[in-house]
């Protein structure tokens, strides 16, 4: 297996996970040393926010480019998180009593776990 350690974070199963390294590792769109920041797995996954603000009202929402199924995979850990991890639920719901919509608060979850998937993949835990 790849990235075992995958495995071990919360809403993510084995097709999931099979996804994401699709994604990180598919030749000819991305090359594990290609993507040189967290940032830059983030803009693939379509993750990054883009500024949609306009007049006194500040948003931001989500870029429709990027690698569309890496896009999914983070949004189906997102559903699993949400039904299944009482940290994601009270981060959802912090970020409503924010005054956040809940799509803000999804997308704020999302570059999150571009994040934490970054990091996984790019130095993985030792094994012992």
């Amino acid at each position: 297996m790849l990235a075992p350690q995958l495995l071990d974070e919360p809403g993510i199963g084995p097709i999931v996970a099979a996804d994401v390294i699709v994604a990180w590792s598919h030749p000819g769109r991305v090359h594990p040393g290609r993507v040189r920041s967290e940032a830059a797995f983030a803009r693939l996954a379509g993750v990054a926010p883009v500024p949609a603000s306009s007049g006194q009202t500040i948003r931001h929402r989500l870029s429709r480019g990027g690698d569309r199924q890496l896009n999914r995979a983070l949004h189906t850990i997102i559903l699993q998180r949400h039904q299944h991890h009482a940290i994601t639920k009270d981060y959802i719901e912090r970020r409503i009593a924010e005054g956040k919509s809940r799509r803000e608060a999804n997308r704020l979850l999302k570059r999150y776990l571009a994040r934490r998937i970054y990091r996984l993949l790019q130095h993985p835990p030792l094994m012992t």
